[in-house]
């Protein structure tokens, strides 16, 4: 409380901050900061330094039990506290116009001679910088808070399972719409007005709460992070937005550090993950190359496999190489009936072994990269009818994909986990065999 002392943190208010965390994590609860401080108090010297030390174990301890985390920054936040349990949050959001930075301007300025440059530990700049997630005034601060620990804090309930028409034996291709040509539907994937991840959301889910960035400094337009539900069931949603990108601008590697950072969210509190592929592809230039575009393809790839919590992968547009791949691996995929999956785009397929693009067409039928041929060679799992295009019907498109993927949360959530990891790693065995 900053009226007291500047809210700086000495021996004792470590000690009570210390105790909350243990508090919260012996009964099993989330626990909410709204700290508004100098940091720590220079009247009692190093050993009130060495608190935040405390601070961050019981923070680490606390999220380690998979409890939620949900921190509100408040004018001002600064110096130890800050970098420390002010930035540990699940979630981070700020005040707007609240002071937040690491280093106090007046003690730059009598260090170096001049002020510190304005508009730098500001909210709004640091959510523009992907390091909070969102500005929210107090008056909206309750319900952002229970929406979010709604889904943060969810347990799986003794409600019966959702009802869930299976597909027949004799015919899984059902209730689709007679399949295109591979180019056909890769045309009508690449129009303009077919829905994509953010109208899937505003239609099919609720509770839904943007994440920004990495909470490092690092933010991609082209990845979005969310919590949302499906439904009623709550997950994390890594989407790909491709309506944010284009060939001039695609995918970067901090676009899956973004999605790294759902993937340890789902990892802490155990909660489904959903990953959206809508992607022209990833970046192919100097700055991706140099930003380890191909490191963090195959970490997100490692990640995904072997993350404990019940994951979906939704094929909802364009698929293209190794930008749709890295967050591809999941329990179960699911695939609107024009969305694909190929190495590259057909039209570089063709120019690498026809020396020129002008057979697109037929490198995609060769390749099947159709959802119906991606069923067949058991990549997909279930195809989400489109009648006759997603973007010819998105209200009706977007409730039914949601529906789908609520179905396949729900019995993904009931799955036993050890016997739900195995069969992931036996279906990425199996590929290609």
């Amino acid at each position: 409380e900053f009226r007291f002392l500047a809210g700086s943190i000495g021996r004792a208010a470590a000690e009570r901050i210390t105790l909350a965390f243990e508090r919260a994590r012996s009964e099993q609860l989330p626990l909410f900061a709204a700290p508004t401080s100098g940091g720590t108090r220079m009247q009692e010297g190093t050993p009130a330094f060495l608190g935040m030390v405390k601070i961050s174990a019981a923070v680490a301890q606390f999220k380690a039990a998979g409890l939620p985390y949900v921190v509100y920054l408040r004018h001002p936040t600064t110096g130890g506290v800050f970098a420390s349990w002010g930035s540990l949050g699940h979630v981070t959001v700020a005040e707007p116009g609240a002071m937040i930075g690491f280093l106090g301007a007046r003690v730059y300025e009598a260090l170096y001679g001049r002020p510190f440059p304005d508009g730098v530990q500001v909210a709004e700049n640091l959510h523009a910088r992907g390091i909070i997630d969102a500005v929210v005034p107090v008056e909206r601060l309750a319900e952002m808070a229970a929406r979010t620990l709604s889904v943060l804090d969810a347990r799986h309930t003794d409600r019966p399972p959702v009802a869930r028409p299976g597909e027949p034996a004799e015919d899984p291709y059902a209730g689709l719409e007679p399949p295109l040509p591979a180019w056909d539907s890769i045309l009508l994937s690449r129009r303009t007005d077919r829905p994509g991840v953010k109208a899937l959301l505003k239609l099919g889910a609720s509770d839904v709460l943007l994440l920004r960035g990495t909470g490092q400094g690092e933010h991609d337009p082209g990845m979005l992070l969310a919590l949302a539900r499906f439904g009623g069931t709550p997950c994390i949603v890594l989407g790909q937005d491709r309506h944010r990108k284009t060939l001039e601008e695609p995918l970067g590697p901090g676009g899956l550090r973004v999605a790294r950072r759902g993937i340890r969210l789902a990892a802490d509190l155990d909660l489904p993950l959903v990953s959206i592929i809508d992607t022209e592809g990833a970046a192919l230039s100097k700055e991706a190359e140099e930003g380890g575009l191909a490191g963090e393809i195959a970490r997100s790839l490692a990640d995904l496999v072997m993350l404990p919590a019940p994951t979906l992968c939704v094929l909802l547009g364009q698929g293209t190489g190794g930008g749709a791949l890295a967050i591809l691996p999941a329990d179960r995929v699911i695939c609107a009936q024009h969305a694909w999956l190929s190495p590259l785009p057909p039209e570089g397929a063709s120019a690498i072994v026809h020396r020129s693009i002008d057979r697109a067409d037929e490198m995609a039928a060769a390749q099947r990269v159709r959802s119906v041929d991606l069923r067949a060679d058991g990549i997909v799992d279930r195809i989400v009818p489109e009648h006759p295009d997603a973007a010819s019907e998105p209200e009706a498109f977007c409730h039914r994909m949601a529906e789908a993927i609520h179905q396949e949360l729900d019995d993904l959530w009931r799955a036993d986990p050890a016997t739900r990891l195995v069969r992931r790693l036996e279906r990425y065995r199996r590929l290609g065999t």
